[in-house]
């Protein structure tokens, strides 16, 4: 099971828009991922010369702005498919938690890496009262064509969580469901866990 490059830097993108502030009443969905999307990246920006001396630095960042912001074990749930009616509780919470350091894990290496890419925010398909919305964004460097990355969040207990994101035409989700799914039938769900759990001690290495 493996995470290309190319991926493992858009997957950063997943998490560059997404200190999701919890609010007394329930904003626009697009409002939110972009002021808290821009504190997020002025943060990173002003501490440029302090994360690049102490790398280790930013997953602080990550678990205090992003983490809250994820609904993880939804994430995890649907990556797993159908193998997640058998996995037992304990499965779970291990799946949840290794792939919960993956994807926290392989965002904060590409932040390192962020160099003021721009962000353009495209009109939101959003009624009032809807549970479910799709955020559109391009992630534009000026050296080629943007790059499209839509998030999917659903509203739980007034606050916006993300559940999958779509970059360039591809599911996060559904990419990961394809390589559990062949991990699964290959070595059970536990070699999964166990599978997760190395790449998660050679992320950033």
């Amino acid at each position: 099971m493996t995470i290309t490059t190319s991926m493992r830097g858009l997957i950063g993108s997943l998490f560059l828009l997404s200190s999701f502030a919890v609010a007394a009443t329930i904003e626009d969905p697009q409002k939110v991922v972009r002021e808290t999307g821009n504190r997020v990246l002025a943060e990173v920006t002003e501490r440029r010369a302090e994360l690049e001396a102490d790398p280790a630095l930013v997953y602080p960042l990550v678990e205090d702005t992003v983490v809250p912001h994820f609904d993880f074990r939804t994430m995890s749930q649907s990556a797993l498919g159908r193998f997640w009616r058998k996995a037992t509780e304990e499965q779970k919470q291990a799946l949840t938690d290794e792939f919960r350091q993956l994807l926290v894990r392989t965002y904060a290496t590409a932040l390192l890496g962020y160099s003021g890419q721009q962000i353009q925010y495209l009109p939101v398909q959003y009624r009032q009262g809807d549970k479910r919305v799709m955020v559109p964004t391009r992630i534009a460097d000026g050296k080629a064509p943007p790059i499209p990355v839509n998030y999917r969040l659903r509203l739980n207990h007034e606050r916006w969580l993300v559940y999958d994101v779509v970059i360039d035409g591809v599911s996060l989700i559904t990419n990961y469901r394809s390589q559990f799914a062949t991990e699964v039938r290959r070595s059970g769900i536990d070699g999964l866990i166990s599978s997760l759990a190395t790449k998660n001690q050679n992320v950033g290495k």
